[in-house]
């Protein structure tokens, strides 16, 4: 290889990957480290990130074995490896994990041609250093709060971060102790482990856009070895839920065979097909919303009638409910949501705000839509803005006390269970609803689990216990939910114009 062409080829990681690494194979063999497209695809997100702002800061969610942490390794090796002043600290979520990664480093380092790279002057179980390029590599266990907080690093990858414990000890330790400069990087992967833990709030954040860290998901379809032969599917057609799923991601590269994979894979998790489904969706997600599977074991309302709400078209005449589940903390949502029948649309959120912009906004709300109908939270500051709302004349103000006995006494221990049930046989009734196609409000829907007392009372999960869990509160379904205070179909009442309350009406006389 000519020194032109070696230059070349140590700049481009592709390039170096397919020349100079080796890996394991899945078969055990020993081969050159050729990107598949999962490693491509990531590869291409991060450059385009360094490019555009000089730094990485990415999230990455994947499924098992596509080879997501192979690439990270390579990534960090070929800088700390051809770059001066690089030191890279990678932390795992187990002792066997940290083994593994160092050893597929040292399997990088020991099968690269003699004198590509200087030789080490440190090498031990856990760090790889070379002094004459200011550069080193060390690895650690997250069991240890501590670990690496001393460090001073440039590159950190954190591997299968949701399943770390501590993890927000180690966020305010490790991961501080990369600068905000350029030419640094932040790689945080992992499968999935549920909503609410500190992988899921960052992806979150990321999503959002409320982070520097870009999101990156990779579908277990890229592999190429999830599908059968398409020969083993012959005469077999697809049911309502593959066609669902061929149609929406065929154009991404899924095929039958890989839906003929994965009908086999099911019967490995369980017999019954919605909980292999939720159990399938964390080790081979097919969009991010699939990977985050609640961790609650009886979950009240389940993703699948939510989602077929999200993708349905209703139209309706009925009148306008309003459901608005109000707060002014930092960790709540004021949360807004319309309902028409069997139409839930427009929902909103808003945080920060005081009582009397909530008043105002609320105010706004009503002169703009007409409602026939507000529902509002009336527990804690809720009181207040309901008392300011009647007396300025919006007679068409409800407030609902969720806590308050039941309707129906004997079947729920509060109202909240009562309009929580009301919602879940709005959502799988047959006639088709509609809600909004928001991830957000799928999320709070299927957030909360639920039990029964010793009377077999329906009892919904609290937000204390929701809180306890690491959860945040689920603002949106509580709007919806509130709108069904008045029942699924509200033909009463209806918008009145702002009037004078009757006790000031004789002081412009």
């Amino acid at each position: 290889m000519s020194d032109e062409r070696l230059i070349q080829v140590l700049r481009s990681l592709p390039l170096f990957a397919k020349h100079f690494l080796k890996i394991r194979a899945k078969s055990g063999a020993i081969e050159p480290f050729i990107f598949n497209r999962a490693q491509e695809y990531i590869h291409e997100r991060l450059e385009a990130q360094k490019l555009k702002t000089g730094r990485v800061r990415a999230l990455i969610l994947k499924g098992r074995q596509q080879g997501c942490s192979t690439y990270v390794q390579g990534r960090d090796f070929h800088l700390v490896g051809t770059t001066q002043g690089k030191k890279a600290f990678i932390l795992t979520h187990e002792a066997e994990a940290t083994k593994n990664l160092f050893e597929m480093t040292k399997r990088f380092y020991d099968t690269l041609p003699e004198g590509l790279l200087p030789k080490p002057d440190t090498s031990s179980a856990k760090e790889l250093n070379f002094r004459s390029l200011n550069s080193g590599y060390a690895v650690g266990t997250a069991g240890n709060k501590s670990v690496g907080r001393s460090q001073t690093i440039q590159i950190f990858h954190g591997s299968e971060v949701g399943y770390w414990p501590n993890a927000e000890e180690h966020a305010k330790g490790i991961l501080q102790a990369v600068p905000n400069e350029n030419g640094t990087e932040i790689i945080l992967e992992s499968t999935a482990n549920g909503i609410g833990n500190y992988f899921y709030n960052m992806w979150m954040s990321a999503v959002t856009g409320e982070s520097d860290f870009q999101a990156i998901f990779i579908p277990w379809y890229w592999q190429p070895e999830y599908a059968c032969d398409l020969r083993e599917g012959e005469g077999v057609n697809l049911s309502d839920e593959e066609d669902a799923i061929f149609v929406n991601h065929y154009a991404d590269g899924l095929r039958k065979e890989h839906l003929y994979w994965r009908r086999k894979k099911l019967l490995d998790f369980s017999n019954d097909h919605e909980t292999a489904v939720e159990l399938f969706n964390v080790e081979y997600p097919i969009t991010a919303l699939d990977a985050f599977r609640n961790p609650v074991a009886d979950r009240f309302i389940r993703a699948e009638m939510v989602n077929r709400a999200r993708k349905n078209r209703v139209e309706t005449e009925s009148p306008l409910v309003i459901g608005i589940d109000p707060a002014i903390s930092d960790h709540d949502r004021t949360a807004i949501i319309r309902r028409k029948g069997r139409l839930a649309y427009k929902m909103e959120t808003h945080f920060n705000l005081n009582t009397m912009e909530l008043v105002g906004l609320i105010r706004r709300l009503i002169d703009k839509e007409r409602p026939a109908k507000v529902c509002i939270d009336c527990i804690g500051i809720g009181a207040g803005i309901v008392d300011r709302l009647k007396e300025i004349g919006y007679d068409m103000v409800e407030g609902v006390n969720v806590a308050r006995t039941a309707n129906d006494k004997d079947k729920f221990r509060n109202l909240r269970a009562e309009l929580w049930h009301d919602m879940r046989d709005w959502l799988s009734q047959e006639l088709p609803v509609q809600i909004p196609d928001s991830d957000e409000l799928l999320g709070d829907l299927t957030s909360l689990g639920y039990k029964y007392d010793s009377s077999a009372r329906l009892l919904i999960e609290s937000k204390v216990d929701l809180r306890k869990r690491g959860m945040k509160s689920p603002d949106t379904a509580d709007a919806l939910a509130l709108t069904f205070f008045v029942g699924d179909y509200y033909q009463q009442g209806g918008f009145e114009v702002n009037r004078i309350p009757d006790k000031a009406s004789g002081m412009f006389t």
